[in-house]
């Protein structure tokens, strides 16, 4: 029928994509908020500090020492926070957090970020600033976190952090759950140009790198080369005796870059951190052996055999679990878990087939 509508399933998907994507705040669209913010929003400057989370940053110096800031970022049923930090890093800094219960609540409190420990991020009234007219909006699905510092000048290097979906801060204490992603800045207020801050980004590579290819990859190589080239002596024990020498040293690297970066972040891995102290104790305990492992005719030489065999084994499915979890941990992406499944896989079916080898040889 001439002039018709037609209302059809793929349009209304094309409607509720485009939508979305309008409901978005961007700095290319003019803000429009449909509830009062506590101050003028005409002159904010825009910029788009954080594309991956999409967290809208815009500021201005009201007065002499007050500042207006208004952090917008899309509603995934997580805390939202902005934190001004003297030296780039979430110790020592004071944080201004938001979030939006499921009833459409909303909530915003200032914490003090005192040390890594939970106990440590605390709620204050001022912290290292002062907090002045502050309100919290969420439309469109997007969270709209205004508030004024009463600053001088507030801090140039600034950290982002979005939380764990599904776990909102609750009374009496607010606590604040581990960040499910963070990212530092340094801003300049007058320009608004801003630049990405990961000083400790070779750091966390590293840390990753030798503890995967250490733990994870030349150990499994060694015991693969003790079990199953022992027809080439001496050939086999020397091989057997570098390759793991190797992996231990590149894995104790690994376990100091850890700790090193455990310190500077201030994260709190306890749990990565001890099963790792757990793997380098195996280590030490395999190294000690070897150099206290008995003559080959010795009646306990069967029992040596019987624990090399077992810690080593252990050790080295520990640190296969450990650095998944690192991964996980530090947000490293699909890339380094199907990598390293790959190799992991690709060590078991080698492994597997001289396994079948000897077995038709005996």
């Amino acid at each position: 029928m001439k002039g018709s509508f037609i209302f059809s399933p793929s349009f209304l998907i094309l409607v509720l994509f485009f939508g979305a994507a309008n409901s978005q705040d961007s700095c290319n669209s003019p803000l429009s908020v449909e509830r009062s913010l506590p101050f003028d929003t005409a002159s904010l400057q825009c910029v788009s500090v954080w594309p991956s989370q999409s967290f809208i940053l815009r500021y201005q110096q009201a007065s002499t020492n007050v500042w207006n800031f208004l952090l917008s970022a899309p509603n995934t049923n997580a805390y939202i926070g902005i934190g001004f930090s003297p030296n780039g890093k979430m110790v020592g800094s004071t944080a201004i957090v938001g979030w939006v219960q499921p009833d459409t609540t909303t909530d915003m409190k200032m914490y003090y970020l005192g040390a890594q420990s939970p106990d440590q991020v605390i709620v204050v009234k001022e912290g290292n600033l002062k907090l002045g007219n502050s309100s919290m909006n969420v439309q469109s699905n997007q969270i709209y976190m205004a508030f004024q510092l009463i600053v001088d000048a507030p801090e140039k290097q600034l950290i982002y952090s979005v939380g764990q979906r599904n776990r909102l801060p609750s009374g009496p204490d607010y606590a604040l759950t581990q960040h499910q992603d963070q990212i530092s800045t340094l801003l300049n207020y007058a320009t608004g140009q801003f630049q990405k801050e990961n000083p400790d980004a070779s750091l966390k590579r590293s840390h990753g790198i030798l503890n995967m290819f250490g733990w994870g990859i030349l150990l499994p190589i060694g015991v693969l080369v003790a079990r199953h080239m022992r027809q080439w002596d001496p050939i086999w024990f020397y091989s057997h005796s570098i390759i793991q020498s190797c992996g231990f040293v590149l894995g104790v690297a690994g376990v100091i870059c850890g700790i090193v970066l455990e310190d500077r972040l201030g994260a709190n891995v306890n749990k990565h951190k001890g099963l790792g102290i757990f793997i380098l104790t195996l280590g030490c305990l395999q190294v000690i052996a070897f150099l206290a492992r008995p003559d080959k005719e010795s009646k306990v030489r069967k029992y040596w055999n019987w624990y090399h065999f077992s810690v080593g084994r252990i050790l080295i499915f520990l640190a296969a679990v450990n650095v998944f979890y690192g991964i996980h941990l530090g947000n490293a992406g699909t890339g380094w878990n199907a990598g390293f499944a790959v190799v992991l896989v690709t060590l078991f079916i080698v492994g597997a087939i001289l396994e079948l080898r000897m077995w038709k040889r005996k």
